[in-house]
C-alpha cells in the first residue's frame, strides 16, 4: 500500500534511539523526511546518517526538551529548513520511576516536564504549519495509563495526560481537518527497557516472565510494528482516523492474561 508520504516532513521527538529510531527510519522507507528531534546531536546525527545510507532523508535538530524555548527553536529551525511540517510525532520520555511512597515535588513536576509537557509545546509550536498543510498528529503513549505499574506516578499521570490530549486536540482541531491519534505500547524491545531489565536478578527469567503474558504470540512488540501503525495514521490513507488510541501490543493490555498459556 502506498501511504503517500513521499516527500512529508514530519518531527519525530526522541527520534534517535529505540521507538523513535523505527518510527523515523519506516517514514524514510515510505519516502517521507523525518526530523529527529534529541538532545544528542551525535545521537542524531547516527541514526540520519544510517537513514541516507539506506537511501533515504532526514535531518535533526539537537534540542533539550524539558527546556520550553528549545521546543521552539526546533520548530523554527525545521521551518527554515523546509518551509513546511506534515505531520508530529510525540514520542520522547522515560519511566522515570518517581513513584508516591519515594517521591517528592520536585520529581513529580520534573517528570511530568520529560513526558508530557513537551508533547503540548512540540504540538503548539507545529500547529500555525499543521494548519497550512492540514497534518497529522501522532501521540506515542504507554499502557500504564490504563493499567498503573507501581513506583511510577509521574510517568503514568504523564501517559494518563498523553491520552487525553490526543482526544482534546482531535476535538479542537477538527476544523482545520487536522487528524490525532495515540499509539499505545505495552512491553517493546528498546535500549531503556533494556537497562531496566539489567537491574533485575535474573533478567532472562524476568524476560521469558513478561513475554508469557503477550497473548499474541508471547514476544514483545518490535519498534517496527509500532512504527507501520504510527506511520498509516501519519498518512492520508487514514484520513478519517481521529481521536483514537490505537494499543500495538499483541493483546497485552486488554486480553485475558490466561490466554497466553493457552
Amino acid at each position: 500500500m502506498n501511504l503517500q508520504l513521499t516527500d512529508k516532513v514530519i518531527i519525530v521527538t526522541g527520534g534517535a534511539k529505540g521507538i523513535g529510531e523505527g518510527i523515523v527510519k519506516v517514514l524514510a522507507a515510505e519516502g517521507a523526511i523525518p526530523v529527529i528531534i534529541g538532545r544528542s546531536e551525535v545521537d542524531n546525527l547516527k541514526v540520519v546518517h544510517e537513514v541516507e545510507a539506506a537511501g533515504g532523508r532526514a535531518f535533526q535538530v539537537a534540542a533539550e526538551l524539558t527546556d520550553p524555548k528549545a521546543n521552539e527553536n526546533a520548530i523554527t529551525a525545521t521551518v527554515a529548513k523546509y518551509g513546511r511540517i506534515d505531520g508530529l510525532v510525540n514520542n520522547a520520555g522515560v519511566n522515570d520511576g518517581v513513584g508516591l511512597e519515594d517521591g517528592n515535588y520536585e520529581a513529580f513536576i520534573a517528570s511530568l516536564h520529560k513526558n508530557v509537557v513537551h508533547y503540548y509545546l512540540m504540538a503548539h509550536y507545529a500547529l500555525p504549519e499543521l494548519i497550512k498543510s492540514k497534518g497529522a498528529i501522532v501521540n506515542i503513549t504507554s499502557k500504564t495509563a490504563d493499567t498503573g505499574q507501581g513506583h511510577t506516578s509521574g510517568y503514568a499521570a504523564a501517559n494518563g495526560g498523553r491520552n487525553a490530549l490526543t482526544r482534546e486536540w482531535a476535538v479542537e482541531l477538527l476544523k482545520y481537518g487536522i487528524r490525532v491519534n495515540a499509539v499505545v505500547v505495552a512491553e517493546c524491545w528498546t535500549p531503556l527497557y533494556e537497562t531496566w531489565l539489567s537491574k533485575m536478578a535474573d533478567p532472562e527469567a524476568k524476560l521469558q516472565e513478561i513475554q508469557s503474558k503477550i497473548p499474541l504470540g508471547n514476544r514483545m512488540t518490535t519498534a517496527e510494528e509500532l512504527a507501520n501503525t504510527t506511520a498509516f495514521l501519519l498518512s492520508p490513507v487514514s484520513s478519517h482516523t481521529t481521536g483514537q488510541l490505537v494499543y500495538v501490543d499483541g493483546g497485552y493490555t486488554h486480553l485475558d492474561r490466561a490466554l497466553a498459556n493457552a
